[in-house]
């Protein structure tokens, strides 16, 4: 244990300790390799003692280039970062990168995975949690992040169902609107993607308190979560549903 830290501890001590362990093969100190990286070094001490706020992806990117760790910290950084969120979100998004299959039904906003950056960072802003602009970047970086797997060769099928006043609602002004309605219209097209609008002369239905997610798993079964009227706040644990049905 390098300065007594426990690299099991947690996610940030075992990215702590690698980058001091990189950090010393490479015959740096701690002012030398923040000079690399554009940071200061105090900024080094706090991530190799897991103190102080989590490293961003950037910072990961640019460690992993000044120690030239072939993508070591990258690799580590979605598992530090997701170290700031609940038990049940981590669980969460480890489902849904497993997923085959996600469904949701949007009362608010376009899901993340449908998202433009520039309406993804107008979403994110509005959290009243939200510490500093480095945590809004941290936040905007994974969540374009999880958006590749919807190019990859094991993308899942989505299937979105938006209420009309997501479509009507202008986050972050008329010109990321209408990007992001230009982002869903190529979305549609796509053969794994569905995007469809529940307009208001539908009137009531059973979901409008809150959106809502359901992942199909690789064996076939399903995971659904709830979110309330404030976005961006879960109240419901993930809850099996059962097997999917087709």
């Amino acid at each position: 244990m390098a300065n007594g830290i426990d690299p099991s501890a947690s996610m940030a001590a075992l990215f702590g300790a690698r980058v001091r362990r990189l950090r010393t093969a490479a015959g740096l100190t701690q002012a030398e390799l923040g000079d690399r990286t554009h940071v200061v070094s105090t900024r080094i001490t706090q991530i190799e003692r897991a103190s102080g706020a989590k490293p961003t992806l950037e910072l990961a990117r640019a460690l992993d280039a000044a120690l030239g760790a072939e993508d070591l910290l990258v690799e580590l950084w979605p598992y530090v970062y997701r170290e700031a969120f609940p038990d049940w979100s981590r669980k969460f998004m480890e489902y849904a990168e497993r997923a085959v299959a996600v469904r949701q039904y949007a009362a608010h906003v376009v899901p993340g995975l449908l998202q433009t950056e520039d309406y993804a960072r107008a979403v994110l802003s509005l959290d009243a949690l939200l510490d500093s602009e480095e945590q809004l970047e941290e936040r905007l970086a994974a969540r374009m992040g999880r958006q590749d797997r919807l190019s990859s060769p094991e993308r899942p099928e989505l299937w979105v169902v938006l209420d009309e006043a997501v479509l009507r609602r202008p986050i972050g002004g008329q010109a990321v609107m209408r990007k992001q309605l230009a982002r869903l219209l190529d979305a549609s097209v796509e053969r794994h993607i569905a995007v469809q609008v529940l307009p208001f002369d539908q009137g009531g239905h059973e979901a409008m308190g809150g959106s809502l997610t359901i992942l199909t798993l690789p064996d076939g079964s399903e995971m659904a979560y709830t979110e309330g009227a404030d976005y961006g706040q879960l109240i419901e644990e993930p809850v099996n549903v059962g097997r999917a049905t087709r």
